[in-house]
């Protein structure tokens, strides 16, 4: 089981840099968020209801989760209008990544050896560095690094949330209940006169595959979540950073850059 969560997560961190990708590379990047995620919420409205009549419980965590999602939307369409995907992406994830473990040590006792946290603190020091926070003697511009730490603590909430959730609701309705709050907090940036028609035309094909990429995403990393302990696949998911990375530099071009970029750079030269 421990294997079958493991190749989830991993699954997971895949499509969830790429969707990424695509929300960086659209025009309005709340209007676009939108859009993806209406695709699943929409649909799935009814069954999120009736579960939510007949829920045994939960219900402060699960307006928890509602909340931690909303804020996550705002801020995650912030760091990518005001930062690069190679430098906000890491940030976010690996603050995320670390929290997590923590807090499911915590709350629901679940251990990791030494060697973990070692492992731990070593992963979230290299996604600081690729991202190119800290850069001595280099300014860098701070609300970028700030709205990315946002997201990954709206990330940890999120996620904390829903490991009690998946007692009372299914993986589906959490998925629903996590993109309503998503909507809820970009509604007012995409009814603006015109956006909607705008971000899509020309761009469905992106607005269509995003929409499966988004909620895949968490929906496999949901069905991980009851095989293996959070602090162990949590940190496993963030395979996504590394793509991220080399799609930020590879494919937008990005001019931030750190060690690691700068070897991606120099090898795409070559190439």
């Amino acid at each position: 089981m421990t294997s079958l969560a493991i190749l989830l997560v991993t699954a997971s961190g895949l499509a969830h840099s790429v969707w990424n990708l695509l929300a960086k590379k659209s025009r309005d990047k709340a209007v676009f968020l939108w859009l993806i995620f209406s695709f699943t919420t929409i649909p799935l409205l009814p069954y999120l209801v009736w579960e939510l009549i007949h829920a045994d419980g939960g219900r402060v965590t699960l307006v928890l989760s509602f909340a931690f999602q909303a804020a996550y939307g705002l801020l995650l369409s912030l760091s990518y209008r005001e930062g690069d995907m190679s430098q906000v992406y890491p940030i976010m994830r690996g603050t995320g990544m670390f929290l997590v473990p923590l807090l499911g040590m915590l709350i629901w006792h679940e251990s990791l050896s030494v060697w973990g946290w070692l492992a731990l603190l070593i992963m979230l020091l290299c996604f600081f560095s690729l991202s190119g926070w800290p850069a001595p003697g280099k300014r860098v511009a701070m609300r970028p690094v700030l709205l990315a730490l946002g997201v990954g603590l709206c990330t940890a909430g999120y996620v904390t949330m829903d490991k009690f959730n998946l007692q009372h609701l299914s993986a589906l309705s959490l998925l629903a209940l996590g993109n309503l709050g998503v909507m809820a907090a970009l509604t007012p940036a995409a009814l603006r006169k015109g956006k909607l028609r705008a971000e899509w035309t020309g761009r469905w094909k992106q607005t269509l595959a995003g929409a499966v990429l988004s909620p895949g995403s968490y929906l496999l990393f949901l069905l991980a979540i009851p095989y293996a302990p959070i602090g162990l696949i949590s940190p496993i998911r963030e395979c996504g950073t590394v793509f991220a990375a080399i799609f930020g530099v590879l494919l937008l071009k990005e001019s931030q850059a750190s060690a690691g970029s700068c070897h991606l750079r120099s090898w795409r030269r070559r190439s």
